[in-house]
């Protein structure tokens, strides 16, 4: 049975292993590849002190990971709480795919957004993710992805 979580210090462990793995099959790198050590203290250090929520799916075992960033600007009159997100590490590993797990993740995060009052989150889509954030509402902007809520 699918499970989603919202994860925890508890659970960093598991974050950077499905972020890393995520970056080796989205960047095409060797399965041995070795990130930089700096690179990985910091993104664990963002998972436990940065300002983002990230949410697991299970099914007996670890299925993907999606993570929203919170950006806190300059109100404008577009966006009048300032409050805005980047959504990423949107990641389902392959024998899971195709069974709606990336969009249940991400529409968890967007209603996570709303409740926090953001009114737009970004991203940056792989060519294989852009239908599934175009049937979610977001449009292109010429860099990546938007959507107002």
């Amino acid at each position: 049975m699918l499970k989603f979580k919202k994860s925890t210090a508890a659970d960093l462990d598991l974050m950077m292993e499905l972020r890393l793995e995520m970056l080796k099959v989205v960047n095409d790198l060797e399965q041995d590849f070795e990130f930089d050590r700096d690179f990985i203290q910091t993104s664990r250090a963002y998972f436990l002190e940065g300002n983002q929520t990230t949410v697991i799916a299970f099914e007996d075992e670890p299925a993907g990971c999606a993570t929203l960033c919170y950006i806190d600007l300059m109100p404008t009159f577009s966006h009048p709480t300032g409050k805005r997100a980047h959504l990423m590490n949107v990641y389902t590993r392959e024998k899971f795919r195709r069974r709606g797990i990336g969009e249940q993740m991400v529409k968890s995060l967007i209603d996570e957004a709303k409740a926090k009052g953001i009114t737009e989150i970004s991203l940056d889509a792989t060519n294989e993710g852009r239908l599934l954030y175009e049937k979610l509402g977001f449009k292109d902007n010429g860099e990546g992805m938007t959507l107002i809520l």
